[in-house]
């Protein structure tokens, strides 16, 4: 016979037990509930493209925006009006929830952008501007082993921006930066070389390309093996329903470099180390670095490639003993001699101040419209990919870009005595990024 008080003691304890139960179950739901909806997610966006990134830039001619993706994926575009707006509709992906939803760029051609889930499997960029439909382009962009992008370009879009109409009622265009090219000191060769005194270091923060000596290197007539390409597969890759006054066979030229004859010159080399930054950082190594991730882009692009120098060399047979002009002659011999179509000089910028920083194009003042272009589509490349500020595209008097017998530019990538740009060089990401903003720049100049 149970006692009373005995069946009161076991109820309460009985209670106290489903108490304890009721209150971790709640405490475990909220848990259970996000693993099962993180488990939900995960098998939602399986096989289906991260949009992980937005970048803008800007110039006095256009404004780029460029849409990262960490897989290929193809997009729709159309136009809506009052307000005009551009429209990109991103099938099978989802949008990385760390991007923002929504920027106010300043620009003369772009007022507002916006980006968002717009369903389950479509992404959606909205994009309100102040241009005509010819004063637009989209297209998408993939190489080597780099996420996809696509990119959209609002603005001049002209080969020479001079020349190009846009109606801009609200907005004036912005006046053309006075810069002062930095002009390159000349020396006269000789008929016998001998060597000339070392010029003065100019105080402007461009500095000239290659004033100074490099080392090492091979003989232009023993000219560099050109690097074969490895494969075809396109840099560039229109995706459907993309600009509808291209035909099938004007995307098939615009993305592959075959055929195309590409000479690298990293700056500097051997006794000459070019500029050094804050950390000890030299320039010729940085160049080096760049110029050999390049080549391995343009290779796998279809390109033929030819390097001036492969090693931290000086590039004229007389190596240390060679004048500056001996030097110089000899990195244009090996593009001329290899009739190659363009020429392209990678270096390092510095000034005597840390605050100076940005990335400039250069090209041959007396040269052709051709190098303009090359300059400036390679210039916004790098910008694009580094996220550096633009210095603009100025002409100059510059050795190896007046003695090359092509299209030539010069680009100064960053500011090696910024510590920030001395840093980002430094890093294997901001060389892959360099080299691919090259490429691009490449791309779009033969595309």
């Amino acid at each position: 016979m149970v006692n009373v008080n005995d069946f009161g003691r076991i109820t309460k304890g009985k209670w106290y037990y489903l108490c304890c139960l009721l209150l971790l179950a709640v405490c475990l739901l909220p848990c259970l509930r996000a693993d099962a909806a993180d488990s939900d997610f995960g098998d939602r966006v399986d096989g289906m493209a991260e949009i992980q990134g937005l970048r803008m830039s800007n110039t006095e001619d256009k404004t780029r925006i460029v849409i990262d993706a960490d897989q290929a994926v193809t997009y729709k575009k159309f136009a809506l009006r009052q307000p005009d707006r551009e429209v990109v509709d991103i099938p099978n992906a989802w949008l990385s929830p760390k991007l923002k939803r929504e920027y106010t760029p300043k620009s003369h051609y772009v007022s507002k952008i916006r980006i968002a889930q717009f369903d389950k499997t479509t992404v959606r960029l909205v994009v309100e501007h102040k241009v005509g439909a010819d004063n637009i382009k989209v297209f998408s962009l993939r190489g080597g082993k780099t996420p996809m992008r696509i990119v959209l370009d609002f603005g001049n879009l002209a080969p020479d921006s001079s020349q190009a109409k846009i109606a801009l009622p609200d907005v004036k265009p912005a006046p053309k930066p006075q810069a002062k090219p930095v002009p390159k000191p000349q020396a006269k060769p000789q008929p016998k070389p001998v060597k000339p005194a070392q010029p003065a270091k100019p105080a402007q923060p461009s500095k000239p390309a290659q004033t100074t000596k490099p080392a090492q290197p091979a003989k232009p007539a023993a000219q560099p093996e050109p690097q074969q390409p490895a494969s075809t597969l396109p840099a560039q890759e229109a995706a459907q329903n993309g600009d509808g006054d291209k035909t099938d066979d004007d995307i098939r030229a615009m993305v592959s470099l075959e055929g195309r004859k590409i000479t690298i010159d990293p700056g500097h080399g051997g006794n000459d180390s070019g500029a050094i930054g804050p950390t000890g950082i030299m320039e010729k190594n940085l160049t080096m670095r760049i110029s050999n991730e390049l080549r391995r882009l343009l290779v796998a692009q279809g390109a033929t490639v030819y390097m001036t120098r492969t090693t931290d060399t000086e590039v004229s047979p007389k190596h240390a003993a060679a004048s500056d002009i001996e030097e110089l002659q000899a990195r244009c011999d090996v593009a001329n001699e290899a009739h190659s179509d363009i020429f392209v000089c990678i270096h390092m910028d510095s000034f005597t101040g840390p605050a100076a920083r940005g990335t400039t194009g250069y090209y041959y003042a007396l040269g052709s419209q051709q190098s303009r272009d090359l300059a400036d589509k390679i210039r916004q490349g790098v910008i694009d990919q580094l996220g550096t500020q633009s210095r603009g595209t100025q002409s100059c008097n510059f050795y190896v870009l007046k003695h090359t017998d092509m299209p030539a530019t010069l680009v100064e990538v960053a500011f090696v005595s910024n510590p920030d740009e001395e840093q980002l060089l430094n890093s294997e990401a901001g060389i892959r990024k360099a080299a691919q903003g090259i490429a691009d720049g490449i791309a779009d100049y033969f595309g």
